[in-house]
C-alpha cells in the first residue's frame, strides 16, 4: 500500500515539475517564436533546405550561431571554418554549465542533454530559480525551450520570404528577449558586479577588434572574474590569519 502511494506521489510530483517547466518556458517562447521564425525565413531566403534548417535547430540549437551559419553555408565555406566560428560564438556556454553542475539530473542521458541545451535564456531562468527546485526543473525547461525554437524554425522555413517582406528585423527579437531575461535575473539577484564587468569588457574589447568582439569581451570578463575571485580568497585568508 505504501509502495503504491509512493508511486502515485512520485508521478504527481513529476507532472507538477513538467507543468511548472512549461510555465517557466512561456516567457522564452514569446521571444523564441518570432526569432526562430525569422531564422527559418532567412534560411529559406539563403537557399538552405528545409530538412537542414530543422536539423540545425535540433542538433546545433544556438540562436546567434545559427544566424551566423546561414551566410557561411550559403557561400559554401568548408566545414572546418564553420565549426571554428561556431565554437568561438558558443564558447560562453562552457561557463554557463559551471554554476549549474550540481543541479544537473542524475541520469547520464538527461544530464548530457541539459548541458547541450543550456542556452542564454535557459541559464537565465535557471539562475533565477530557488536552489531547491533547479534539479527538478532543468530538464523540463531545457526541453520546452528547445521545442519552442524547433517549432518556430519549422514555421519560418515553411512560410518563406513572404514574412520577411512584411515584418523586417525579426531577428532582433532574440536580442530583446535576452535583455528582458537579464533584467529579470538582476531583479531577483541584485548583483551589480556582473553588469559592471560585462560593460567594461565590451568597452575594452571594442577598442581592439570588431570581428572577434564577443570572444575578446568574454575573455576579458573571465580574466576580471578570476582576478576578483583570487582577491576575495586572499582577503579571506588575510582575515583568518589576523584572527
Amino acid at each position: 500500500m505504501n509502495t503504491h502511494s509512493n508511486e502515485l506521489s512520485h508521478q504527481h510530483e513529476n507532472r507538477y515539475h513538467w507543468a511548472e517547466g512549461f510555465k517557466k518556458s512561456l516567457p522564452v517562447a514569446m521571444g523564441y517564436l518570432p526569432a526562430g521564425i525569422a531564422f527559418g525565413v532567412l534560411a529559406q531566403v539563403a537557399g538552405i533546405p528545409i530538412w537542414a534548417t530543422i536539423m540545425l535547430s535540433i542538433i546545433l540549437y544556438a540562436g546567434a550561431a545559427q544566424y551566423a551559419c546561414l551566410p557561411m553555408l550559403s557561400t559554401g565555406l568548408p566545414i572546418g571554418n564553420i565549426a571554428t566560428n561556431i565554437a568561438a560564438i558558443n564558447l560562453r556556454h562552457v561557463f554557463y554549465g559551471m554554476p549549474l553542475l550540481q543541479y544537473l539530473p542524475k541520469n547520464k542521458l538527461a544530464k548530457t542533454y541539459c548541458l547541450f541545451a543550456l542556452t542564454d535564456e535557459t541559464f537565465s531562468i535557471m539562475t533565477s530559480l530557488p536552489n531547491e527546485s533547479r534539479r527538478a526543473l532543468i530538464l523540463p525547461i531545457s526541453l520546452f525551450n528547445q521545442s519552442w525554437w524547433v517549432l518556430a524554425s519549422t514555421v519560418g522555413v515553411m512560410i518563406g520570404s513572404t514574412l520577411s517582406d512584411l515584418v523586417p528585423n525579426l531577428d532582433f527579437a532574440l536580442v530583446c528577449l535576452f535583455a528582458i531575461l537579464a533584467y529579470e535575473q538582476f531583479q531577483s539577484i541584485k548583483r551589480y558586479f556582473p553588469i559592471g564587468i560585462a560593460v567594461l569588457g565590451l568597452i575594452i574589447a571594442s577598442l581592439f577588434t570588431s570581428d572577434w568582439l564577443l570572444l575578446v569581451a568574454i575573455t576579458i570578463c573571465m580574466f576580471m572574474i578570476l582576478v576578483r575571485g583570487f582577491w576575495i580568497e586572499r582577503q579571506k585568508t588575510g582575515d583568518s590569519h589576523d584572527q
